[in-house]
């Protein structure tokens, strides 16, 4: 009785640990999105998708509005945006995507994960061929016909279209992210949630112990406070 409580605590604290850093995250993309084209979600198309994804994770309304207006005063620090690149054990690559207001710092612990978990910090450029940077949406089609909404979303500028549990996953290119974010609000479309992500051009496939190393390293950087996403080549 008393492990079985024990185990159910501690699952209850990885989930509230976990709920916690996605809205630190979110928090920090709101404030970014703010900073960059100003509090007002209808002309801002950053903000309105950072507030969607604070809606995909159930972020409280008033903790959402009150790191926008937070945001919106000039005397609050901006967070810089900096990404970092390396290897993983076993020659995976990996980039670590990172919101700071403290880059010596954020620099500091990132080498110190990679040395510890048996990685190298790469300088800038060094895997970063690796990847491309796209756009991603998943969306809620609601009533509307699969044949219609492909048609549509072809439209919107999407490249690629996957369906997975009923939602759909449309890729589009970085540089397209706003024109498709406003084009699927205008024909109704709900947008789920929304982001800039690295994909890798390449992967590589590890052994069961290897890629546990890898993943080690990986888990461990994303629990950093400054680090926002962490991308890798691992198959």
């Amino acid at each position: 009785m008393g492990r079985a409580f024990e185990y159910r605590k501690a699952r209850k604290f990885a989930r509230w640990d976990k709920m916690s850093k996605t809205f630190t995250r979110i928090g920090r993309e709101i404030a970014m999105s703010v900073k960059a084209g100003g509090p007002e979600p209808e002309s801002n198309t950053r903000l309105r998708a950072a507030i969607q994804n604070a809606k995909a994770a159930n972020m409280p309304k008033d903790r959402v509005e009150a790191a926008i207006k937070k945001a919106a005063n000039k005397d609050e620090k901006a967070y810089e945006e900096v990404v970092y690149e390396g290897y993983a054990p076993h020659g995976i690559a990996v980039l670590v995507e990172t919101a700071t207001d403290n880059p010596t710092r954020t620099v500091a612990n990132v080498r110190h994960l990679f040395s510890k978990y048996g990685g190298a910090m790469g300088t800038s450029g060094s895997v970063g061929f690796l990847f491309e940077r796209k756009a991603l949406f998943r969306l809620d089609p609601g009533d509307m016909a699969a044949e219609d909404l492909e048609l549509q979303l072809i439209d919107a500028g999407a490249e690629d279209i996957s369906i997975e549990d009923g939602e759909w996953n449309l890729t589009a290119a970085f540089t397209d992210f706003g024109q498709v974010q406003k084009s699927l609000e205008s024909i109704g479309i709900q947008i789920v949630s929304s982001e800039l992500s690295y994909i890798p051009t390449i992967t590589k496939t590890l052994d069961e112990a290897q890629a546990e190393e890898c993943l080690k390293l990986i888990e461990m950087l994303e629990e950093d406070d400054d680090v926002q996403n962490v991308y890798c080549t691992l198959a």
